[in-house]
């Protein structure tokens, strides 16, 4: 299949610039369709050097980025409890609980905590690990109240809505006006926002939506990444992103439409794409991810579809705690 998008200046450079991006394909999950030829990754995933940029997902949307001795983390969820959720009997009282040995194993710093929107499966462990790290969290106004009453100061708290380029020095976090992904029911669970803070949080129920971000990162001398944490946006908030790397929520649902066409072309075609939010996050963070057989099929469908539409673009399944460079 031919590529008749006229190739402008800027996808030009951009184009040979991530051509040289070192991917790993140890990460590729058993069953997926391997990438085309002309397409294909080179692997290259190796000890962190100083200097170096790596991308580790720690599943659902979860990342965390190391920028030479600096660490960012993107919607660290690793508790991963049962909520009953995959297996028919969700539970929306289930109690929150944080698994410390696990995070704190995992993250031993952390300058920056970027939140999409605040359901426990990407908010849950964010208190803990900024109180334990002093990380700045970055999230909505939702999560600033949430964060007030896990008693975080307001000083490690940075309220943002959406058109904020954040400088960094060695990166920038630009923040993006998102919309959640839609149920079944064109719905969605826990919807709402908090607008005061709150009593601190005990079920699952009482951490809403609290509306949804997405984030594109852009390294110096490195790549530039977006991030998404719910499987939905607005067309127009995207526009003059143009990634060199997408980090894509599989659909929920199929209640969004032409989800993947609009994102692709909205993002200007990014050379790759990563797949998240498909593995079973209530299973350990062990290789090969637990995957459900309805999310396998949503997963598949996420791949041929970015394949179909964007045929120029690598896709690269991740697994968990790989170093991933770009």
């Amino acid at each position: 299949m031919l590529d008749k998008r006229p190739y402008d200046r800027r996808r030009f450079l951009r184009d040979a610039a991530v051509g040289t991006a070192a991917v790993s394909t140890a990460g590729l999950v058993a069953g997926a369709s391997a990438a085309p030829a002309q397409a294909a990754p080179v692997a290259a995933a190796g000890p962190r050097r100083s200097g170096a940029v790596s991308f580790r997902w720690w599943g659902t949307s979860g990342w965390r980025i190391d920028i030479g001795d600096r660490t960012v983390l993107v919607d660290p969820y690793l508790s991963r409890y049962d909520t009953g959720l995959f297996t028919g009997g969700f539970n929306e009282n289930t109690p929150l609980t944080v698994d410390t040995a696990v995070v704190d194993r995992l993250v031993e710093r952390a300058e920056n905590i970027l939140v999409t929107h605040t359901h426990w499966d990407h908010f849950n462990d964010v208190p803990h690990i900024a109180g334990r790290t002093g990380a700045r969290v970055v999230g909505t106004l939702s999560a600033y109240h949430l964060g007030l009453a896990y008693g975080l100061p307001s000083g490690q708290l940075a309220p943002v809505r959406g058109g904020e380029v954040l400088d960094f020095g060695a990166y920038t976090v630009e923040v993006v006006s998102s919309l959640h992904s839609r149920n079944g029911s064109w719905s969605m669970a826990f919807p709402g926002v908090r607008v005061s803070r709150p009593p601190r949080p005990e079920k699952i129920s009482d951490l809403p939506e609290g509306d949804t971000l997405a984030y594109q990162i852009r390294v110096d001398g490195g790549p530039s990444v977006f991030f998404m944490g719910a499987s939905d946006f607005a067309e127009r908030n995207l526009a003059g992103l143009a990634p060199d790397v997408a980090m894509v929520a599989s659909a929920a649902t199929t209640s969004t439409a032409d989800y993947v066409p609009r994102l692709m072309a909205a993002l200007d075609y990014p050379r790759v794409v990563v797949p998240v939010h498909w593995d079973n996050f209530e299973t350990p963070l062990t290789n090969p991810p637990t995957v459900a057989p309805n999310d396998r099929k949503r997963l598949d469908d996420l791949i041929a579809a970015v394949r179909r539409v964007s045929p120029r673009s690598r896709v690269l399944v991740p697994e968990y705690h790989t170093a991933y460079h770009f």
